[in-house]
């Protein structure tokens, strides 16, 4: 179906342009100079989640794949979801070579992505909230729970700001510098371009959206000013914060 005019348009790119091929290439080596073994991250998360064989999995902003083919080694049915054609490409691709065959992939995000399955046991995404607005947001996490079966478990991790506005130059610079110096000065550009046109929000803004959006969020874990990793569960309908 396609959605309204007056729709947010999640596929016009906000900062860095991943829907170019090259970019996607280079992804996930780019991002290893400073995440480390991302397959094993993606481990460890699965380990802290309690995910198994039995479970169902969405995965919403799935880039080039790393988390979702880690989760279809071990969950009965996953769902990748992103809307970048060109990541999901570099997606495909992984997941042909590791040989799962219980994974898709969906073109689509938090605002279109149209869940057509039993609800899912957990949905998760990474780096792919703040690209839209704080309104946007709101829509997209309670599409998100649509999605889930009552008590399933959502794993949001985002740049989500703690850091005090007051200090917020030197801390932008500061970030910027250390990405420059991590990865490359194109990567520093990025940070920038990020910082400046991308739709990240407050660490108090998004605990009230996931609260409205009907989540508990059973822990919240803030890391160095600018990101964030939440766990929460969907509640019945009567956690849901009505919006005044």
């Amino acid at each position: 179906m396609k959605p309204p005019r007056w729709q947010h348009d999640e596929f016009r790119h906000v900062g860095a342009d991943y829907n170019d091929p090259e970019l996607a290439r280079a992804y996930d080596s780019r991002h290893e100079r400073f995440r480390g073994d991302m397959a094993a991250d993606c481990d460890r998360l699965l380990d802290a989640l309690q995910v198994d064989p039995g479970s169902t999995l969405v995965d919403i902003g799935c880039g080039t794949g790393t988390f979702a083919i880690q989760a279809a080694r071990r969950c009965a049915r996953v769902c990748a979801v992103d809307v970048s054609p060109a990541m999901l490409a570099v997606a495909r691709g992984k997941a042909a070579a590791a040989g799962v065959g219980n994974l898709t992939f969906h073109l689509g995000g938090f605002l279109t992505y149209e869940h057509r399955e039993p609800p899912a046991d957990f949905v998760t995404s990474t780096a792919a909230l703040h690209h839209l607005p704080d309104f946007w947001k709101l829509i997209g996490l309670r599409r998100v729970a649509d999605m889930l079966r009552d008590g399933g478990v959502f794993y949001l991790m985002d740049t989500v700001y703690s850091f005090d506005p007051a200090e917020h130059a030197r801390f932008i610079d500061a970030k910027v510098e250390w990405f420059a110096r991590a990865v490359d000065a194109e990567f520093g550009e990025e940070v920038e371009t990020a910082f400046r046109e991308e739709c990240s929000t407050f660490d108090w803004v998004m605990e009230g959206l996931l609260a409205r959006a009907g989540f508990l969020v059973e822990r919240a874990d803030y890391t160095d000013g600018m990101l964030a990793r939440y766990v929460c569960r969907k509640g019945s309908a009567s956690h849901r914060i009505p919006s005044r």
